[in-house]
């Protein structure tokens, strides 16, 4: 099988939730059955949100293009960033000489028609899931953008209210969403709060991508 490296830490919880998902992904009869994973777990990659948003804060390139580096000299076959906003700076790692698990690539690919975008003010701003949605005819609905920072932030610190996320995914769908995407690995972590709703996790997509190129 094929090493995949992770640029983790963006946020931590959620690489974690990242490889619990590919363990549970595999059936596998022995340790030797699963994916090898090298986790490059790195909270201190400068805020996307202070480089994107707020335009006050310190570039993350130069961060992820030096963890990569680090996982292609560890052994990694591929790289995977369970992190949606920072795929604005995927093209950085390019140089970089390892094949990119593209997650929005991924996520787009398993979509269709008015999706619903649960997902931080960066990854709009910053145009992420555009070219991807663009190919495939995909219409991103948007949801309000101060309702769904404070959401992530409060994820980030240990909180999050699921009725929260519940009332933006209903303002969503009033809006003429017909899917809905969570597209912040953040609130991942809270997805078992859409019970009812139809929604697809950007985190699953880069799950089956790493699982594919580690078994083929």
């Amino acid at each position: 099988m094929k090493t995949v490296g992770i640029l983790g830490g963006m946020g931590p919880e959620a690489t974690v939730l990242l490889m619990q998902k590919v363990l549970a992904a595999v059936p596998a009869a022995d340790d030797a059955d699963h994916v090898p994973l090298i986790v490059h777990q790195n909270p201190q990659v400068p805020s996307r949100i202070a480089a994107l948003i707020e335009g006050t804060g310190e570039d993350p390139a130069p961060t992820l293009r030096q963890m990569a580096r680090d996982l292609k000299a560890a052994g990694a076959e591929a790289l995977a960033m369970p992190c949606n906003t920072a795929h604005h700076y995927a093209p950085a790692l390019a140089g970089e000489g390892l094949p990119f698990l593209d997650m929005t690539e991924a996520t787009a690919a398993r979509l269709t028609g008015r999706v619903g975008m649960l997902a931080s003010p960066a990854v709009r701003k910053t145009g992420v899931f555009d070219a991807a949605f663009d190919a495939r005819g995909i219409a991103p609905v948007w949801a309000e953008e101060e309702a769904l920072l404070a959401l992530i932030r409060a994820v980030k610190s240990g909180g999050g209210d699921r009725a929260e996320l519940r009332r933006i995914a209903e303002q969503l769908k009033a809006a003429g969403a017909e899917r809905l995407l969570v597209a912040c690995t953040e609130l991942s972590l809270m997805s078992d709060g859409l019970e009812g709703f139809d929604w697809l996790d950007s985190l699953d997509a880069l799950t089956e991508e790493i699982v594919t190129f580690a078994r083929g």
